[in-house]
């Protein structure tokens, strides 16, 4: 069964500073029929204008991945860590028994574009933990590349939840296909251009999730590329 979420239909706010759209319930934003999908709670579609970000706020037992669409965001928490987070990279933060970070967008003329993700982990009371990858272009033409799994295969960032997390640039009319075990469901997030999922069209924003299906079979477009997430979740 394949089920279609469409862009319009997502929450949206437009704080000045931030433009965000929620695929699921997310802060004053509440919709019911779209809390999560399985162990996968948040997709923030945000972008961050030049010179603005969030102050030092907490979290605690979330398994959080910033993915950089474009532009910069600058981080830093209570573990320690301070860096640049750039297009193409890719950060996982084990909130655990609890954090404290800030993101702010260092630009002075160029918002940053980004989703960031949380999952549920597969249990309470982690030590906090932090990883950061860069995945091209190049990595992720025409070919699912793992960017997180439970056990950090492919060189992805490690994420305490039975998921695996693939990013994907894709064009040409390219055909990917990803076999689903039995038990296991599926869920993909366009982050730019169009696409289409088992003969289902698809367009930025837009997102589907998969269950009792054989497996995913996603189209690139003919003319232009697109860009997209896959969740294989347990």
């Amino acid at each position: 069964m394949l089920t279609k979420r469409p862009s319009h239909e997502r929450g949206h706010f437009d704080h000045g500073w931030l433009k965000t759209y929620h695929t699921f319930s997310f802060a004053d934003y509440y919709d019911p029929a779209n809390t999560q999908f399985r162990s996968l709670r948040v997709i923030n579609d945000d972008r961050i204008a030049a010179g603005r970000g969030f102050g030092m706020h907490p979290h605690r037992d979330m398994e959080i991945i910033t993915y950089i669409l474009s532009g910069e965001i600058r981080h830093e928490d209570s573990m320690g860590n301070a860096g640049t987070i750039r297009a193409g990279d890719v950060q996982r933060m084990t909130a655990g028994t609890g954090i404290v970070h800030s993101e702010f967008n260092p630009s002075e003329s160029e918002p940053v574009h980004l989703l960031q993700i949380w999952l549920f982990p597969s249990r309470q009371g982690l030590k906090p933990g932090y990883e950061q990858r860069t995945f091209h272009d190049q990595d992720k033409r025409n070919t699912l590349c793992r960017i997180a799994s439970h056990d950090g295969r492919n060189d992805s960032v490690t994420i305490h939840q039975d998921a695996s997390v693939y990013a994907s640039v894709v064009s040409d009319g390219a055909v990917l296909t990803h076999h689903f075990i039995a038990g296991r469901a599926g869920f993909l997030q366009v982050a730019r251009g169009k696409l289409t999922v088992n003969d289902l069209p698809l367009s930025h924003g837009d997102s589907v999730a998969l269950e009792d299906e054989p497996e995913i079979r996603i189209t690139a477009p003919e003319n232009g590329e697109a860009e997209f997430l896959f969740f294989d979740l347990g």
